[in-house]
């Protein structure tokens, strides 16, 4: 066990994490980011598809189902 948790520290401890934390961010607009793409969702009808795919996908699963 010792050796395993001494495996994994040194594992650990050589992880490039700088190039993790020092990101640089280009547009913090979080909820706009959110917006503009469920914009886009609708706007290119890629919603009717998720709709249509949920009622099948649900009509398949009650016919298949056993009991």
């Amino acid at each position: 066990m010792n050796y395993f948790s001494d495996l994994l520290s040194e594992l650990f401890w050589h992880l490039p994490l700088n190039s993790v934390l020092a990101q640089y961010v280009h547009d913090a607009n979080v909820m706009g980011q959110i917006q503009q793409g469920w914009q886009h969702f609708v706007k290119t009808g890629q919603i009717w598809a998720m709709l249509i795919g949920l009622i099948i996908g649900y009509i398949i699963r009650n016919l298949s189902s056993y009991g």
